[in-house]
């Protein structure tokens, strides 16, 4: 089963790096939901909560804040501004 690197960092810090079966970040365009195989984007993180569904069925909320969104070769990677643990 195909999974998805994710790596959420903020200015100062790594907030979470691990494997997933989802992703649900805020974007200036509205909530986007990234799977395993998504198309790649770039795109500007709108401050609010993502969600990241780990390969252990349980759900990492993160609050970020500005920053951007890349998705490439199941690879996540939120950059924001500020980021922490919900």
């Amino acid at each position: 089963m195909a999974v998805l690197d994710v790596n959420v960092v903020a200015a100062d810090q790594e907030v979470w790096v691990g494997e997933a079966k989802r992703v649900i970040a805020r974007t200036l365009d509205g909530e986007i939901g990234i799977l395993p195989g998504h198309e790649p984007v770039l795109g500007v993180v709108a401050d609010g909560e993502a969600r990241i569904l780990t390969t252990s069925d349980e759900t990492v909320r993160v609050q970020a804040d500005g920053g951007f969104l890349s998705v490439e070769n199941n690879r996540v990677i939120i950059a924001a501004d500020q980021a922490e643990l919900l």
